[in-house]
């Protein structure tokens, strides 16, 4: 992708007040070249950046990315069967959304949350979507993975404070998949 900074510049100065134009610089008819590392590298471009000393990037799920080995990291979202079946999708998919970015961002130094989130990540994150019955079951579910210490966000609407799910930050799949062997894959 090919951006041209002199547009940029000038679109940053039509945005900014009068009195800060003058301190935005003027870039003169130069390009750059963006290339994201994690995006279909070629065995060329990853050969390329070996021999500049920079090692390549190791696949998703392989043991230098990853903290844990070749366990892969996993978010679990967990949502109600009973709001699935009487609100419209779009919502309950937002609810499942709300829990899963508070989750992350509740623990976003975290070294899994990292792993999880880095760039040779992004394109192959792994998340478990389940379904309990209802409220009671949710917050039971709640209960426990608070008792056993795994790190979670009980999603509850507000102002009706309405629990409606659950996701867990990103863990290695062997620490935290059973404590959800019982439940079914929201279908």
């Amino acid at each position: 992708m090919e951006t041209l900074l002199a547009s940029s510049s000038v679109r940053l100065r039509a945005l900014l007040p009068r009195s800060c134009s003058r301190r935005v610089p003027t870039v003169r008819k130069r390009t750059l070249r963006h290339t994201h590392p994690r995006r279909n590298m070629s065995a060329s471009a990853d050969a390329a950046a070996v021999t500049a000393g920079v090692p390549a990037p190791s696949p998703p799920g392989s043991g230098r990315d990853n903290p844990h080995g070749g366990d892969v990291v996993v978010q679990y979202v967990v949502l109600r069967r009973d709001l699935i079946d009487t609100w419209p999708l779009g919502s309950v998919v937002t609810q499942g959304c709300h829990a899963s970015v508070a989750a992350v961002w509740s623990s976003r130094h975290h070294p899994d949350v990292l792993a999880y989130c880095s760039d040779h990540n992004l394109d192959s994150m792994h998340k478990v979507t389940l379904e309990v019955k209802g409220e009671t079951q949710l917050r039971s579910l709640s209960d426990k993975l608070k008792t056993e210490g795994i790190d979670h966000k009980l999603w509850v609407e507000q102002p009706e404070d309405f629990p409606t799910c659950l996701a867990t930050r990103p863990y290695p799949k062997s620490q935290v998949a059973s404590f959800f062997r019982k439940l079914k894959l929201c279908k």
